[in-house]
């Protein structure tokens, strides 16, 4: 039986991190929804419309995996519970989201690490508009990927038969 994973939080959180791994771990389809505003030209003003127009390719993408009976995982900052909502009751089924949490300095550092930082304004910006409300379990990414994607699986295997 398939089932959706939604995975959110703060720029530097480690959400794309995570979700790959849980991917793999679940034999699961990541599907980044800040690639996908990147790659159909959506993000411009980072309004509410610009993020639901990202969840048609993101539907169009999920639907075939979920009907196969593969898990879908998603993960973007989902600045708004609007987007969320509308993602999840356009893909119904059995559905876990997860809003990773972390102090703002450990997302700043996080992003330094990377390859192309976003820099601290961004996190900063990020964090102030994905922390102004949760949505799902909460779970605690200030320890490592290990840590972190345990605290998932655990949650996922007492609340469904999730190998």
């Amino acid at each position: 039986m398939s089932y959706l994973i939604l995975v959110r939080g703060p720029l530097g959180v480690g959400k794309t991190t995570v979700s790959g791994r849980l991917a793999k771990e679940l034999g699961a389809v990541h599907i980044s929804i800040d690639r996908l505003l990147d790659d159909h030209g959506l993000w411009s003003e980072g309004r509410l419309s610009e993020f639901l127009g990202a969840n048609d390719p993101a539907v169009r993408q999920a639907q075939g995996y979920l009907d196969s009976g593969t898990p879908v995982i998603f993960d973007g900052n989902f600045y708004w519970k609007g987007q969320i909502d509308d993602l999840i009751g356009r893909l119904r089924g059995p559905h876990f989201a997860f809003t990773l949490e972390a102090p703002l300095e450990v997302c700043i550092a996080r992003d330094r690490r990377r390859d192309h930082p976003h820099g601290p304004q961004a996190a900063r910006d990020v964090y102030r508009k994905s922390t102004r409300f949760t949505y799902g379990t909460l779970i605690d990414a200030t320890g490592s990927l290990d840590t972190t994607v345990i605290a998932i699986l655990n949650h996922l295997s007492r609340h469904r038969d999730v190998e």
